[in-house]
């Protein structure tokens, strides 16, 4: 139901208009799912359920965050990585809101595609930064879109400062990385990767060693379910330091 009133708003409004009232929009969509059995980490709002989406993804009908958006936030303070400057790739609204918040960071956002809002819009394969400039780079659900993704990860190695870590997750399979530059058409990709706009599949342990070779150290941390905020079984997230 969510997703065909979403469907419409986005047929009938601009998009610039959408995105302009889209805290509006939400405040009064969340005003029906008031209560205290859940919660979002990045909004603080109390809830009495999250809108489940028809792929099974729990979405937060007032900040619209999804459940690795909050595990993201979560992990991020957790680790105490929120300071310095900070590069975020194709960010999602919730936490793009949220991070201009914070203080003692300056924050840039990055979307190379035109599908987020972002004050820059970076070639993750030839990033326009200096070297060792970025305390924190977030790279979430990019590098499976990218052709050359060892370049990419060359150049984020390159930005990041001596000390400095890089959040990365993209979709993950159980071993190996399965990629084939033959597959090129959006329904053939859709069928081997999983989404039509996909270039390969990581295993956590394969996109590690890929990592390393960049020249990253790389810890793999794999997260218990929360319930409460909405958060997966076993979801992983790797952290790259310099």
């Amino acid at each position: 139901m969510y997703e065909a009133v979403q469907q419409l708003m986005k047929r009938w409004l601009p998009k610039k208009l959408l995105l302009k009232n889209e805290l509006a929009l939400r405040k009064i969509l969340a005003i029906s799912y008031r209560g205290d059995k859940v919660g979002c980490n990045i909004c603080d709002s109390k809830l009495s359920a999250f809108i489940t989406l028809e792929n099974g993804e729990m979405l937060c009908p007032a900040c619209g965050s999804l459940p690795r958006n909050r595990r993201l936030w979560q992990v991020l303070k957790g680790q105490n990585l929120m300071h310095g400057n900070v590069l975020d790739f194709s960010p999602s609204r919730c936490l793009s809101r949220k991070m201009r918040k914070q203080k003692g960071i300056r924050y840039i956002s990055s979307d190379y595609a035109g599908e987020f809002e972002a004050e820059k819009s970076h070639d993750i394969t030839a990033i326009a930064e200096p070297d060792d400039q970025f305390d924190l780079v977030i790279c979430y659900h990019v590098l499976e879109h990218v052709d050359d993704d060892r370049q990419a990860m060359a150049e984020l190695y390159r930005v990041l400062k001596p000390g400095g870590k890089a959040v990365i997750q993209t979709p993950f399979k159980d071993d190996g990385i399965y990629e084939d530059p033959s597959i090129v058409t959006p329904g053939e990709r859709l069928k081997h990767f999983g989404q039509e706009d996909h270039v390969r599949v990581y295993s956590a342990d394969s996109l590690a060693e890929r990592l390393r070779t960049a020249g990253f150290e790389v810890e793999i941390k794999c997260f218990e379910a929360d319930h409460y905020f909405g958060m997966k079984e076993n979801e992983t997230v790797l952290i790259a330091s310099k």
